[in-house]
């Protein structure tokens, strides 16, 4: 997960004002993404080349899911079905602030700032990748990197000099996304409190450490204690 060059700092005011919201939504307005490489050092203010969603103090205990479509050669690994299923599964309470998941539309622009995933005031957004679910990456991936996504199924390899290659199949490529890159930026909704960039980048590995590593991890050892005693 190789990161590869930032945005363009520019139109740093653009933001919607927020002072007539509520203070907890206020606070969700920072922006955060979850990097197609090493954490980084976005720690300015970023406009993203985005769609924005205004958030509202409104009642219900939905969101909307908005489906792009993923653009030439690239590919949504999701379904608005998988994105709902997941999210059920959490206490409703860290759900509640979530008004908008937007599967995005991959362009020129946003392939000079990769990421798998971002959040934007009460929008996540999760971003498709090639078709064929190879990336390649200019650098040896980070320990880190390497560990993270051996951990969901991603197969390394080295095709000679600076080259590497990540591969992922439909099914391993999905969990990464539900629970990692998902619960990742659910965190970043979530966290009120920290300001920080390596704080709030902290927060949300914990979250999806609490809520999607370990959960999957259950999943896993409760199929498969499920398989040994239909076995017996």
């Amino acid at each position: 997960m190789n990161r590869r060059p930032t945005a363009n700092l520019k139109n740093r005011n653009s933001r919607r004002p927020t002072t007539a919201l509520p203070k907890a939504i206020q606070k969700s307005i920072a922006v955060a993404k979850r990097s197609r490489g090493s954490v980084g050092q976005d720690r300015g203010p970023f406009n993203p080349p985005e769609d924005w969603y205004e958030p509202h103090d409104a009642g219900g205990d939905s969101f909307a899911v908005v489906t792009q479509d993923p653009g030439p050669g690239y590919q949504h690994v999701v379904t608005e079905h998988h994105v709902r299923q997941r999210l059920s599964e959490l206490p409703a309470k860290f759900v509640a602030p979530l008004q908008v998941v937007q599967l995005s539309r991959m362009t020129r622009k946003k392939r000079s700032f990769p990421c798998y995933g971002m959040q934007w005031g009460t929008a996540l957004y999760l971003y498709p990748v090639e078709i064929g679910l190879v990336e390649y990456f200019g650098r040896p991936p980070r320990p880190a990197e390497y560990n993270e996504t051996r951990l969901f199924g991603g197969q390394w390899a080295h095709e000679g000099g600076s080259l590497w290659r990540l591969t992922w199949t439909p099914a391993t490529i999905r969990d990464f996304y539900l629970n990692n890159v998902l619960i990742h930026e659910l965190g970043h909704l979530l966290d009120n409190r920290n300001t920080g960039y390596q704080d709030r980048e902290r927060f949300a590995e914990w979250f999806a450490i609490e809520h999607g590593c370990r959960r999957r991890g259950n999943s896993v050892r409760k199929s498969a204690s499920r398989r040994r005693h239909r076995g017996k």
